[in-house]
């Protein structure tokens, strides 16, 4: 009985010993990547996060169930009010790029600004991974 309900709760948390179950949350983030890095003060994609769009847009033609959520977060320099809009701006960018390239599923999105850094600290690496969008899959 205990078996049974460890092995409930394991799928519906995609564990799998080889890995994220094929088009769960889980792969998305793990396999695709969820994460889109931006430069200071800027909103525009850059390379690698043009790659990962890339990725995201192919997963999503493979399980196009999924509506998303886009995040947009900011480092902690700036006041709140200017990280706020430049959080939306990131977003937006990132919505228009997937609805530019096909995706056709509902993309809302909401800007954070600084109030949820990924990585706390006043030093390049912490500023670099918290100036991000992130897409979630609903």
């Amino acid at each position: 009985m205990l078996s049974k309900l460890l092995l409930k709760i394991k799928s519906l948390f995609a564990l799998s010993p080889f890995g994220p179950r094929p088009g769960s949350p889980d792969e998305f983030r793990q396999c695709v990547g969820d994460t889109l890095l931006f430069d200071f003060d800027s909103d525009e994609l850059n390379n690698e996060s043009i790659q990962t769009l890339t990725r995201q847009l192919e997963w999503f033609k493979t399980y196009p169930k999924f509506d998303i959520l886009v995040e947009g977060h900011c480092d902690d320099r700036g006041t709140r009010e200017y990280n706020l809009a430049l959080g939306q701006r990131r977003a937006l960018k990132v919505r228009q790029y997937l609805i530019n390239h096909g995706f056709k599923a509902e993309i809302e999105y909401v800007s954070y600004g600084k109030e949820r850094p990924c990585m706390v600290g006043e030093n390049e690496q912490a500023w670099r991974i918290n100036r991000r969008a992130v897409v979630i899959i609903r």
